[in-house]
């Protein structure tokens, strides 16, 4: 099945310039000579073993996945991935990661340009961007109580640790709880600081914020009036 990195977003900008910065098309010299096509292939792409976890999985199941659950396409998840494993000390090597995509991500079938692997780089960079201010001001404007905002990172870092497993990294029952402890202390110290901004004193007890103590761990969700 050819790979849509086109029609599956929703953002033109999103997409692959089609004036020959899009996916390349190297599939008759493969099959021309197989041996000569496997010869071309660097070792290091050779020996990368991301993704070996959706064996045969497609583009699409892949990308419905992310649809339903993060702000990014299958074709962003990709090549981020690949942007942070092929960085050298002069930046990342997009050529290499367009030339060699089907043989290191395996519902990627097609190859890339270095300008379409930028394009989808720099897209995955602004959704990360517009959706943590988006999750930090959400956080931040007392919108979600501290047992809901805990409910919110709780989804987020479950659906991050299942892409980063589905990747290949494996992670122990302890380095899961400890990464749990972890953000959950930063987002408390984020709601309480946030409560220093917002206000002088604490509107549920009326004592001075410094932004040392959580006034409001003890409360609960209020009902609406």
């Amino acid at each position: 099945m050819p790979d849509p990195p086109v029609s599956e977003t929703d953002d033109p900008a999103d997409a692959p310039d089609d004036d020959g910065d899009g996916p390349v098309d190297s599939d008759a010299t493969a099959a021309d000579d197989p041996q000569v096509g496997d010869a071309d292939v660097p070792e290091e792409v050779r020996k990368y073993d991301r993704f070996k976890k959706i064996e045969g999985g497609t583009y699409d199941r892949a990308n419905e996945f992310l649809r339903d659950r993060t702000y990014i396409t299958a074709r962003e998840w990709a090549i981020a991935r690949l942007c942070a494993d092929f960085r050298t000390e002069t930046g990342v090597e997009m050529t290499k990661i367009g030339e060699n995509l089907p043989e290191l991500v395996p519902f990627m079938t097609d190859t890339y340009s270095p300008q379409a692997v930028n394009q989808a780089r720099a897209s995955f960079e602004e959704k990360v961007r517009q959706a943590g201010a988006t999750f930090l001001y959400g956080a931040m404007c007392d919108f979600f109580t501290a047992e809901e905002l805990d409910d919110v990172m709780y989804e987020a870092t479950e659906v991050a640790k299942f892409l980063l497993e589905v990747e290949g990294v494996e992670l122990s029952v302890e380095e899961e709880l400890d990464a749990e402890d972890r953000i959950s202390e930063v987002m408390r110290e984020v709601r309480e600081h946030s409560a220093a901004l917002r206000h002088d004193e604490c509107p549920h007890c009326g004592g001075e914020l410094d932004g040392e103590d959580d006034h409001g761990s003890n409360t609960t969700a209020e009902a609406d009036d």
